[in-house]
């Protein structure tokens, strides 16, 4: 397996940890780690954890590093290669047709081709990084696909033959494990399990995404969504969540509401489920309490 790190401009995963901090992305050695060796083995990576640890933006911000433009395929049940790979703009032939009348015309033409992001990728590997979404969504056809493509990193079109990338692109998967993936999926990437941080860790980030949170603000809302995720909700808060609840309590407080007042009130910034308002209702005033002593 050709090593190419080279085209990275980075001597390993401590460079790239850096450059993901200047993104504003905090990553730890084993996420950075599997970054790194993910770029430089050409193989894809792969990023399991529960909604909200960071999966996505953890995308993001390696797409800023490396000064990529970042395409994203967003899966969902029933999505087909179709939506992923390319399809012909059917009515644009059509217009295409009449207005040649006897004429010769190419049907399928550059002009024609609509690209989605696989091919999108496949066309620009070295101008893009493709993020294959929540890929546990998807049904397991179209992780076969899938499959296939992460073998030889080509697209076949039968009017047009097969395109291949002059390089392996830079793919990012990320998963929620709602269902397991297949095996020879994960046998093809590097893997990273990412939880979520640490209460140290989480203030970091709320400080580097939140300017107006003073440092203590920061510690005491890191502190009320542990607890928060230690019940049994249906939709426990991410770490964007963290983030916008300590902003809108820092926003009420300059307007006059009382600490710890101001995190109750904004709640519905960090549970967006009625069924957890309801659940929590009895209790969240002594959860801020607690958190805020």
């Amino acid at each position: 397996m050709a090593i190419r790190s080279s085209i990275l401009g980075l001597d390993g995963p401590e460079p790239l940890a850096l450059g993901l901090r200047d993104a504003q992305y905090i990553a730890d050695e084993g996420l950075s780690t599997a970054a790194y060796l993910a770029l430089a083995l050409g193989k894809p990576l792969l990023l399991e954890g529960a909604p909200g640890v960071g999966k996505t933006e953890a995308a993001k911000a390696l797409s800023s590093v490396l000064g990529r433009e970042l395409v994203r395929l967003q899966c969902y049940e029933g999505i087909d290669a179709a939506a992923a790979m390319y399809e012909w703009n059917f009515p644009r032939q059509m217009l295409a047709i009449r207005q040649a009348g006897d004429g010769h015309i190419n049907l399928y033409a550059d002009e024609f081709l609509i690209s989605r992001p696989v091919l999108q990728a496949l066309e620009a590997p070295r101008q893009r990084v493709l993020l294959i979404d929540e890929i546990d969504r998807a049904d397991h056809e179209f992780e076969a696909f899938l499959l296939e493509f992460l073998s030889d990193f080509t697209v076949s079109i039968p009017e047009r033959g097969t395109i291949r990338a002059s390089e392996p692109p830079v793919v990012i998967l990320t998963s929620n494990r709602t269902r397991e993936l297949h095996e020879a999926l994960r046998r093809r990437c590097v893997y990273h399990w990412i939880d979520y941080p640490s209460p140290e860790l989480e203030a970091q980030i709320v400080m580097m995404r939140a300017s107006t949170v003073a440092q203590e603000t920061a510690r005491k809302v890191v502190a009320a969504v542990g607890g928060l995720r230690a019940e049994p909700l249906a939709k426990p808060p991410g770490v964007a969540e963290t983030v916008e609840w300590a902003q809108a309590a820092t926003l009420l407080n300059s307007q006059g509401v009382a600490w710890p007042r101001a995190f109750a009130r904004a709640i519905g910034v960090a549970l967006k489920d009625q069924d957890d308002l309801t659940f929590m209702a009895p209790r969240l005033d002594a959860l801020i309490e607690e958190a805020v002593a």
